[in-house]
């Protein structure tokens, strides 16, 4: 293999996928990349045998060849070089040593036959859909922070994605793609209009670290995202990167159950606002609880934390509320990220007493429902 490639477009490649590589595997050739030049293209994979990224960029092929190199090391050799330098891979015919030269530089990083490199197969998938990249990003910043981190309870790992029916606004009801995460203390569902090809599609629970990757990927697409799913794999591809990856194998919860219908005592709050005060209260939280006090009388909230060490804090706002008096207790860091989602400035909380979960809403966002449970302050 010998090809010459822009150090700036190997660069962008292989920072986008040498953070799937595991640094300590006791597999050695996941701790590579996979190089296979053919036409008028490199292409690099990387995989950690669970979710894995390739992607093509355009180089001069002079020799077709495919071989592995360390992924972190290559990255660190190509963020070193100077700007606007040309890079030149070759590759030995036994394909044990890969060389690399830019300049006056020259190194040589030993290989792994490209055969023992594992890929995840691409095929069986049975639904496709095209999503605009500003949905799918929607999808994943809303619900992302309530992912669980508990492994022991792995289904909750991830952002379960299904289709489902809905009333959106004052309509009739329509087929929605749903997006929920939930960790037991809070729970996230977003909803959008069912995208053309997935109706039918199973209900997935797509792992952490794939949304993550997902999520640093989608800044750069330019056109819709072209998502696959099976029951057990999904790829999302677009421009010239496709990511694959395994599902979660397990069953996800009846999210539907925990999601209140009785609440009729509703705060409406602006949201910046708010969030800015429950910071600043929560500063004197214990750090364990992090627990917030909300006090609501008349158009009046009081926000308040106690602890022992560090004293007392209050502050009022103003808020929009006629029901009866009412206070509730919350995770100021739960609260936090939740209020973080409201994107039109405008909160509404349907509440019901201080035992009892509350919902948020974005007043001027139909499709975004959060839930959070109250705690004892």
């Amino acid at each position: 293999m010998n090809i010459t490639i822009e150090r700036a477009a190997l660069l962008r490649s292989l920072g986008h996928i040498q953070s799937v590589v595991e640094r300590r595997s006791t597999i050695p050739v996941l701790a590579n990349v996979l190089l296979k030049a053919h036409g008028s293209e490199l292409s690099l994979a990387a995989t950690d045998m669970d979710l894995e990224i390739v992607e093509d960029v355009p180089a001069v092929v002079t020799r077709p060849g495919t071989t592995t190199a360390p992924a972190h090391t290559l990255y660190e050799i190509v963020r070193k070089l100077p700007d606007g330098a040309q890079v030149e891979l070759d590759c030995d015919a036994g394909a044990s040593l890969l060389t690399l030269r830019s300049g006056r530089s020259q190194f040589k990083l030993g290989c792994l036959p490209a055969d023992d490199f594992p890929q995840l197969t691409g095929s069986g998938f049975t639904h496709k859909f095209t999503l605009p990249a500003a949905d799918l990003r929607a999808l994943v910043d809303r619900t992302r922070f309530a992912i669980s981190t508990e492994e022991t309870r792995y289904y909750l790992n991830g952002i379960y994605v299904h289709a489902g029916r809905a009333v959106i606004g004052s309509g009739p009801e329509v087929s929605v793609l749903r997006a929920v995460a939930t960790d037991g203390h809070r729970l996230a569902r977003i909803e959008l209009p069912l995208p053309e090809g997935a109706a039918g599609m199973p209900g997935v629970i797509i792992p952490r670290k794939t949304v993550g990757e997902i999520r640093k990927l989608i800044d750069e697409a330019a056109a819709g995202i072209e998502v696959s799913l099976s029951e057990t794999k999904i790829r999302v591809a677009f421009d010239s990167i496709a990511v694959t990856s395994k599902l979660i194998d397990g069953t996800f919860p009846d999210y539907e159950r925990v999601i209140p219908v009785g609440n009729d005592k509703i705060m409406e709050v602006k949201a910046k606002p708010f969030a800015a005060a429950v910071d600043r209260v929560a500063t004197i939280s214990t750090e364990k609880s992090r627990a917030v006090k909300l006090v609501i009388h008349r158009d009046t909230l009081t926000l308040s934390a106690t602890s022992p060490e560090a004293g007392s804090a209050t502050e009022e706002i103003e808020v929009q509320y006629s029901g009866p008096p009412l206070e509730i207790g919350f995770n100021s860091r739960y609260l936090l990220d939740i209020v973080q989602q409201i994107e039109s400035g405008d909160a509404r909380f349907i509440m019901a007493d201080a035992a009892a979960p509350s919902i948020v809403r974005d007043i001027a966002v139909g499709g975004a429902l959060f839930v959070l449970m109250p705690m004892r302050v």
